[in-house]
């Protein structure tokens, strides 16, 4: 009889052990998803969307920045330098201006 207390003492740590990690997992929200294939579907497309608008925002800044810096660099007017910054520039500055 103290063996089978044992037992069930040992198999209900495991278990409570087992429902912790698979708390830790969020194994729910995966079995949401699994049974609510739409829903998981919305929330990647919404993911999706905010990583394109982010990229595409970040991608503009940083391109913003390097022109500036390329402006500077042109009004310092360093020899071969700046006469090829200027022409990308100048390139730049077009095709934003045929774009509008």
């Amino acid at each position: 009889m103290a063996n089978n207390n044992h037992l069930i003492s040992e198999l209900s740590k495991k278990v409570d052990n087992m429902a912790l990690k698979m708390e830790k997992m969020k194994f729910v929200d995966y079995v949401y998803y699994l049974e609510h294939p739409r829903k998981m579907l919305w929330a990647n497309f919404v993911s999706g969307l905010a990583r394109g608008f982010g990229i595409a925002i970040g991608f503009t800044i940083l391109g913003a920045i390097a022109i500036y810096f390329l402006n500077i660099i042109v009004k310092i007017n360093l020899p071969y330098i700046g006469q090829f910054i200027s022409d990308i520039v100048k390139i730049v500055q077009s095709s934003s201006r045929n774009v509008r």
